[in-house]
Parts: structure tokens; sequence; C-alpha cells
């Protein structure tokens, strides 16, 4: 087998379970890295999660200008009814993959660790460089031409703001907070974790800073709200999208 045909094999895995590999081999070594722990205070802490919360608000803006049924939407198989070439998709060709990078180099970053931001980077760019080898190769095959050209002009995960173009479709706020409100829970819920873990071994006890303390009550009353709206209502529908 060809080294392309083998990464753009592991690339259709590493499709399907993109969202919880790279969390989970994180996880497993978390623990290790977060035993020589020093505190580096609130303003760095709140900082690493600013860093998060860029990259939720990357996700959140190229969700809410792109349509159903497109590139990077699925997690089953991949679909393409449109090929997303303006917005964020103008700058760069996986913008949701680059609003991941910076949500997991905000959490490594909290950490303390050099090794641990380190093994971060590397895991993911082991793993997404596959999953957009094969993204790539889909499209591709589907749209030809027009495909080549775009990405051509347009960079792999590094923005090229000079290449922006607006939306074809106008930002749908609710449109991005329907798909993505559960990962604001899940990154604060990240954050108060870490924090209760670092507390524990440089205070011998189990505690909570302030900023967590405000934090993780918003984010979970903030899930539980958006999901009964979500389930219930039909507030957050917006027409395909």
């Amino acid at each position: 087998m060809e080294l392309r045909e083998q990464l753009a094999k592991e690339g259709s895995w590493l499709f399907r379970y993109r969202g919880s590999l790279v969390p989970l081999l994180l996880v497993m070594l978390f623990l290790p890295a977060v035993r020589n722990f020093a505190y580096p205070g609130h303003i760095w802490e709140i900082g690493c999660l600013g860093i998060s919360l860029l990259g939720l608000g990357v996700r959140i803006y190229t969700i809410g200008c792109t349509p159903r049924r497109t590139s990077s939407r699925n997690t089953e198989k991949q679909v393409s009814d449109v090929l997303n070439t303006t917005g964020m998709y103008s700058i760069v060709r996986h913008p949701l993959y680059l609003g991941n990078f910076l949500i997991l180099l905000g959490i490594s970053l909290s950490v303390l660790c050099w090794w641990f931001t380190l093994i971060t980077i590397l895991l993911y760019w082991l793993c997404y460089e596959r999953i957009m080898l094969t993204e790539e190769g889909f499209l591709r095959g589907k749209w030809g031409n027009t495909f080549l050209e775009w990405a051509e002009e347009t960079p792999c995960i590094l923005p090229k703001f000079k290449n922006w173009k607006s939306p074809s479709l106008p930002f749908s706020l609710k449109a991005g907070i329907k798909k993505e409100y559960s990962l604001f829970f899940i990154i604060v819920a990240v954050f108060t974790f870490i924090d209760v873990i670092e507390e524990r071994i440089a205070q011998g006890k189990f505690v909570l800073d302030l900023p967590w303390e405000v934090m993780f009550p918003f984010a979970l009353f903030t899930y539980i709200l958006i999901g009964l709206l979500k389930k219930t209502t039909k507030v957050l529908v917006v027409e395909g999208r």
C-alpha cells in the first residue's frame, strides 16, 4: 500500500473518532505532567481559557456561516453538497480544526508543563494531518479543479487574512450556539478539573478558585438551558443550517 493510501486509510478511521481520541490520549498524560505544578496565578489561567474560547469562537463563527451538509460539518462520513470557499474558508481550508487546535493549546498551556504542551501539538498534528488528507482527497474527487484552485490559494491551517471573502450566508449565532453549546461547557469543565487537581497538589486539599466557582455554574446552567431549548422548542432552528 502506498504511503498516501495508508495515511488516507488511517485518516478515515481518525475522522470518525477525532472528537475523543486526542483528548483521551492527553488525559493519560495529564497526571504525570501536573505532578510538578507551580501555581501561575489567575491571570495565566484566564489567559489560557481565553485562548480556548477563541478557538470556540472560530468554530461558532464558521458553523454559523455554513449551510447544512457541507465539508467538515459531519462526523460519520464525508459529505459535501457545497464546497465552502468563503468566510473562514477563504482564509484557511480547515477552520474548525484551527478552532480545535486553539482549544487544546489553551488547555495544555494551563498545565504549565512544556513537554505536555509539546506533545499536545505533536499529537494534534499527527492525527489531524491524516484527517485533513482524507477530507481533501474526498473534496478533490468531488469538486475537481474547483477544489484545486481554492486549495492553491488557501492555507491548510494557518490563516491568510488577506484572502478574506465575505461568507455566502450571513452569520447565524443561533446556528453556531445550537451546534457548539456543549463544547463551551466541556471547555470550562476541563479547566475547572485542572484547577481542582492543581490545587490538590499545591495545597494538599480539594479547593476551587474563585474564577471557576463562577464559571463552572454559569457554564452548567447555560448547557442545561440551551439543551432544553434545543429539545423542546424551535428557538434555535435556522432554515438550511
